[in-house]
């Protein structure tokens, strides 16, 4: 059931997060530049995303757009990243993020992409408010970045109309994600800049569960996603959810 009175207060939006994220809103789009993570991770969150969509709806995914018809919302889109993605493969798209510099960069980048796609300065709490729902709803690396956990969660599980599904990647709160994500990530690789992560504000996939049940979420299926420094790909592992891991539910 979910807390329609924890949905009237709060607020999810850690400030620092969103002042840190602006300040390079610029690069998000620069495939060498501090997003360059991301944009190596792209292709696994897409196909799992895409690839349980099409099998929920019972949909070809080789059709060319397999999300045809299908409403989508993306919080804390950032730049657009997966956003255009999601357009592509035929979604109607409604893209959030508490950071206005990230909303224009995404506007901007999309108009040059033909892509019609709204993007909003909002955050997940307030479009529950107003009783959005939506097909799809994507939270991907923004979980471990809010101010309340609890709130953003619920607020995630009322943003999907029943039936739909809620998908969600984050980082898991265990020794081997600090050294990889933080230290090897941050300070040894330089992947990201310093101070993205804190590792306290990681996830066990328990907890996530449990947040996501709270607001009408019953969890399909958890999948690690890991990184292979020989071949600089990223993969899903069913078995691995040590650092990296995705994670889909259905509401009922």
């Amino acid at each position: 059931m979910i807390d329609q009175a924890s949905l009237a207060r709060g607020s999810t939006v850690d400030s620092a997060e969103v002042e840190r994220f602006a300040r390079i809103a610029g690069e998000w789009w620069d495939t060498r530049g501090k997003f360059a993570p991301l944009h190596r991770l792209n292709p696994v969150r897409i196909g799992f995303i895409r690839d349980r969509a099409a099998n929920h709806w019972r949909r070809d995914t080789l059709s060319g757009q397999p999300l045809g018809g299908l409403s989508v919302l993306d919080i804390g889109c950032g730049g657009g990243l997966l956003s255009e993605p999601m357009a592509r493969l035929g979604a109607t798209v409604t893209g959030i993020d508490a950071a206005g510099r990230n909303i224009a960069v995404a506007e901007l980048h999309a108009r040059g992409q033909d892509l019609a796609i709204d993007y909003r300065q909002n955050t997940a709490e307030t479009m529950a408010r107003s009783g959005a729902q939506f097909d799809i709803v994507l939270a991907l690396e923004i979980v471990e970045h809010v101010a309340d956990v609890e709130l953003f969660l619920t607020s995630c599980g009322a943003l999907v109309k029943p039936g739909g599904l809620l998908f969600l990647s984050t980082l898991n709160r265990t020794a081997k994600a600090w050294a990889l994500a933080i230290a090897g990530g941050e300070y040894i690789l330089r992947w990201l800049p310093r101070g993205t992560h804190d590792w306290k504000k990681f996830l066990k996939p328990s907890e996530v569960v449990a947040g996501l049940r709270a607001g009408g979420i019953e969890t399909q299926e958890i999948a690690g996603v890991v990184y292979s420094p020989l071949s600089r790909q990223w993969s899903l592992n069913a078995r691995d959810l040590d650092v990296n891991y995705m994670l889909f539910g259905t509401k009922g």
